[in-house]
């Protein structure tokens, strides 16, 4: 076989059955959903498909009525997709890094712009940080998953997890924020000091400020969010 041929880019491209079960990591950027059942995922991150898989974009009060007014709030950051049937579903958001995240009787918050796809038996609820909603573009919103289950979430490039500890708490820059144990609840300090450094002077030097028990992921990227079109 000659090299870079296509038999030869086929070969160590194509997809492979690891056996890992539903969520299956098919490349670092590239989740398979092993599904017989159903699955939420972000809208529009099906890349393809095979078998017998319907979609359907999330109903207004599928979730009730709480939940459609803070998606209101929170524009299409948090749109949901069901998958239902049974065939091999992949998934991927803009080139993000995938990492799942198997919880058992556990909760977890997710940026809400960093949330790929998780299993019906997982419940969920949209937080937005009010706080900050006014200082930044588009305001900063959260989704708090729990229960027992797997979640895929995203990040770009290699994500980065700190310690938290009640002696030791941990400051972060929210654009790069991408998740954080259930157990805490961040506040949002101004630095001054550092607006000045960093030369933003069309807005406030935002950080989140996490203390207590747990952990916070980070990535080496700061995302834009934009405001909802009125």
């Amino acid at each position: 076989m000659s090299r870079y041929s296509i038999e030869d880019f086929v070969n160590n491209t194509k997809q492979q059955d690891k056996g890992e079960g539903l969520f299956e990591i098919e490349t670092p950027r590239m989740l398979e959903i092993n599904l017989n059942g159903q699955v939420w995922s972000k809208a529009g991150a099906m890349v393809s498909y095979r078998g017998n898989i319907k979609f359907e974009r999330e109903g207004i009060l599928e979730h009730g009525l709480g939940k459609m007014f803070k998606k209101a709030l929170t524009g299409e950051g948090t749109s949901l997709m069901k998958a239902a049937g049974n065939g091999k579903l992949y998934l991927a958001d803009q080139g993000k890094k995938i990492s799942i995240l198997n919880l058992q009787n556990e909760a977890i918050y997710v940026n809400g712009n960093d949330l790929l796809a998780f299993e019906p038996s997982i419940s969920w609820d949209i937080k937005l940080m009010r706080r900050v909603a006014g200082m930044m573009s588009g305001g900063l919103f959260n989704v708090r998953l729990e229960g027992t289950g797997m979640v895929a979430i995203t990040s770009h490039y290699e994500p980065l997890t700190l310690l938290v500890s009640p002696e030791n708490p941990v400051y972060t820059d929210p654009n790069a924020t991408v998740a954080w144990s259930g157990t805490l609840q961040p506040e949002f300090v101004t630095d001054i000091t550092l607006k000045t450094f960093l030369g933003r002077g069309s807005g406030e030097s935002i950080q989140m400020k996490f203390s207590g028990e747990g952990f916070v992921v980070v990535q080496p990227f700061e995302e834009v969010y934009y405001a909802p079109q009125s």
